[in-house]
């Protein structure tokens, strides 16, 4: 077994700057190539330490980004007109891009992967669309669909 630091989250080994033992094949090929680990020897223990600390604040101003985009996409309202059946449901469907895009043209950014949308609209009606804007900050924005 061979002891690495993680630079970066690994879904299936831990957190950045977690010390974890591997098998020296999966850090060889795969942790230290693509920048996730450092081998664990004093000098890389102090490095990682110092990148924990720039981390941590990185991270706190990031969150505070987001609860201030939280803020504003409370108040955010999205309206489209599709052409719909009698039944209300939708020809076509709207994805998270159109979300996107809507979102961007009143004036917040927002990248389509933090959109949680679990399978498109295609009925007419009011919707909540989750955002994720940071692993800890959730936002909701109510979408209606009217008919044409």
């Amino acid at each position: 077994m061979m002891e690495v630091i993680l630079r970066e989250d690994v879904r299936t080994l831990g957190k950045a700057g977690q010390m974890v033992r591997v098998k020296p094949g999966y850090a060889r090929n795969f942790l230290l190539p693509q920048g996730l680990a450092y081998e664990a020897t004093p000098g890389n223990k102090k490095r990682i330490e110092a990148e924990t600390r720039a981390r941590s604040v990185r991270l706190a101003a990031e969150k505070g980004e987001a609860e201030a985009a939280q803020a504003r996409l409370a108040s955010a309202l999205i309206s489209f007109t599709r052409k719909a059946g009698e039944e209300g449901k939708l020809f076509g469907s709207i994805t998270g891009q159109d979300v996107a895009d809507a979102l961007t043209a009143q004036g917040h950014a927002v990248d389509k992967r933090k959109i949680e949308l679990d399978h498109p609209i295609k009925t007419v009606g009011e919707h909540t669309v989750r955002i994720r804007l940071h692993p800890e900050v959730l936002a909701d924005v109510r979408v209606t669909v009217v008919a044409e």
